[in-house]
């Protein structure tokens, strides 16, 4: 299996030259040593554990879970290190970097080792929904150790009965104490917990001396559906020291992420407490969906990454075939359709790279306040998780397909990439979810205002990019002019589609038309904006003093407004039609 070696340079070039990150305190030598020292961990660590957690996966005995050989260890270093910390607030000890520098970071675990990656992953949404919904009590309580790593953190959503249609679930919270009227001190009250979650990721494991679980239930007053959700905290040990009446169960045999115990919790009276109000579960819910969906997205650009440097090496010592203009025998990144498939690997990871980093840089402006940030992030949500999961499938397909029959045979390692890929389009959301999200929360809800401007965000980037050193780039924005002439058509048409009176929709043939629609929309919508910021970053490129990078950029940006471009179209001529034929 080869080596990873972090795209450092891209990930710094992105930030500082493409995307306008600013940070007082972080200048672009500073994150080079932070991502260097990632990079170390991450190379050296976490990527030789891969395939051994892949063959080894987790084993489950008497209720307790042995990870894969390792991992255990790589997991003390990755937390003495203090990165588990990186991102999250210096009051609970934190290191309070901005989420623009903890993406590269966590792309790095994400590609080395995504099944360890998981772990922390998890951890970062139950600590963003202490952050918003939690007591000070229950931060105090709480987040210094999930902060520092000492504790690991779960959700704890889906039943059996219920998997995306959370208004199903059927877990019970009886109240022991009730909740203070003031707010304070055991606050939310003490609350029996009891029923079984499913595809709890790291819901048991040997790595942490605690495991949170945010666990969602219904109170004995609850209403019917999603209303009538409630959040709870139900840590695997007490203060006291105690163990709670929670256990796993089971663990799924699943087709990729061997290592990722994926658990079967039982709840059998476990002692928990509310997190945020009662019946508010959702919202909680949704704190920790959201900043889980982006980091999924992530998760797509590094895994494809990693099967693109997989590939690209093994492409350059395959020696197969003559060379139309030699006639010699060459390696087989020298003939025209294996550089296609590389093109096409590189081209789409740096354009999801390009979309994701976006997306933390309006995340860190979001948080300070930044209203137009903030509409920016949610419009890029879905897209972010959607298109770069689905582009870490085909990305990783491709690498199995250069290296052909051998790479159908888990001995070189590539087959590992494929199947690790294919949950990305289904948790935290299925893509279909995503899709329907960005139609009808982030379109239909403002009439399209967000996405329009998002779009003409778009144009007057495009518009601003200038001739340097002589390469002109007019090309490039002739060639946007159409897709995002059509984008906006699109947009528009599934505004009508869903026309509302005062938020309310009066036609409910045109919503089923809307949801027909939501995919296409979504996949176009992804590449163009992608191939925009490729664009971008061309451009960018050309001024810098490092030419072979520059001439790189140029041509991952040519190839894939000549290659993948045009597949926007198609997918937006859809939007409008295409739902006529089944609905």
């Amino acid at each position: 299996m080869s080596d990873y070696s972090p795209p450092i340079d891209d990930m710094v070039f992105l930030l500082t030259h493409v995307l306008g990150f600013q940070n007082d305190e972080i200048d672009e030598e500073t994150m080079r040593a932070i991502l260097d020292e990632a990079a170390k961990l991450a190379s050296d660590v976490l990527a030789p554990l891969n395939v051994v957690g892949d063959q080894h996966g987790a084993k489950l005995k008497d209720g307790e879970v042995t990870t894969a050989p390792g991992f255990k260890e790589a997991y003390g270093q990755y937390r003495d290190g203090g990165w588990n910390a990186v991102p999250f607030a210096e009051e609970f000890g934190g290191q309070g970097l901005p989420w623009a520098v903890a993406f590269p970071v966590q792309e790095m675990w994400q590609a080395a080792n995504m099944s360890f990656g998981l772990c922390p992953l998890l951890n970062q949404g139950a600590v963003e929904a202490l952050l918003s919904h939690g007591s000070e009590a229950l931060q105090q309580a709480y987040l210094p150790k999930l902060i520092s790593g000492a504790w690991t953190g779960t959700m704890n959503l889906t039943e059996s009965a219920a998997g995306s249609d959370i208004g199903l679930l059927r877990a019970k919270a009886e109240p022991v104490d009730p909740p203070s009227p003031d707010g304070s001190g055991a606050a939310s009250g003490t609350y029996k917990i009891s029923g079984q979650k499913i595809f709890i990721t790291y819901g048991e494991h040997d790595m942490a001396e605690n495991i949170i679980h945010l666990v969602l239930a219904r109170l004995p007053d609850a209403p019917d559906d999603v209303k009538g959700i409630s959040l709870f905290i139900v840590p695997k040990f007490l203060q006291s020291g105690e163990r709670n009446a929670v256990e796993c169960i089971g663990l799924e045999h699943k087709l990729g992420i061997h290592a990722s115990p994926t658990c079967t919790m039982e709840f059998d009276g476990a002692i928990g407490c509310l997190v945020g109000e009662a019946h508010q579960g959702l919202k909680c819910m949704f704190t920790m969906m959201n900043n889980a969906r982006l980091s999924v997205g992530l998760q797509g650009v590094a895994i494809a990454d990693r099967a693109y440097q997989h590939a690209r090496s093994f492409a350059a010592e395959r020696v197969q075939g003559k060379s139309f203009a030699t006639g010699e025998r060459v390696s087989i990144d020298q003939h025209a359709d294996v550089q296609r498939m590389l093109l096409t690997m590189r081209a789409q990871i740096e354009a999801g790279r390009a979309m994701t980093y976006e997306a933390a840089v309006a995340l860190d402006k979001a948080n300070a306040g930044d209203a137009a940030a903030r509409a920016k992030i949610d419009l890029l949500t879905p897209i972010v998780k959607s298109w770069c999961t689905d582009m870490a499938c085909e990305v990783t397909s491709i690498g199995v397909q250069i290296h052909g029959g051998m790479g159908f045979i888990e001995e070189t390692g590539v087959a590992q990439y494929m199947r690790d890929a294919r949950i990305l389009p289904i948790y935290e959301g299925t893509n279909g979810i995503q899709a329907a999200d960005l139609a009808f929360r982030k379109i239909l809800r403002d009439g399209g205002a967000a996405a329009f401007g998002y779009l003409e965000e778009v144009k007057a980037r495009l518009s601003d990019m200038q001739a340097s050193d002589g390469f002109f780039l007019d090309t490039y924005k002739e060639a946007f002019s159409s897709p995002l002439g059509i984008l906006h058509n699109a947009i528009k048409g599934v505004v009508a589609l869903g026309g509302t009176v005062d938020g309310k929709a009066v036609d409910p043939a045109g919503l089923e038309a809307v949801a027909a629609s939501s995919a296409p929309l979504l996949k176009g919508f992804g590449i163009i904006i992608g191939g925009a910021l490729l664009a971008i970053s061309a451009e960018k490129a050309a001024g810098l003093d490092d030419q072979d990078f520059a001439a790189q950029k140029a041509k991952t940006a040519a190839f894939y407004i000549g290659n993948t471009l045009p597949l926007a179209e198609g997918h937006l001529q859809v939007v409008m039609n295409g739902y006529k034929s089944f609905i």
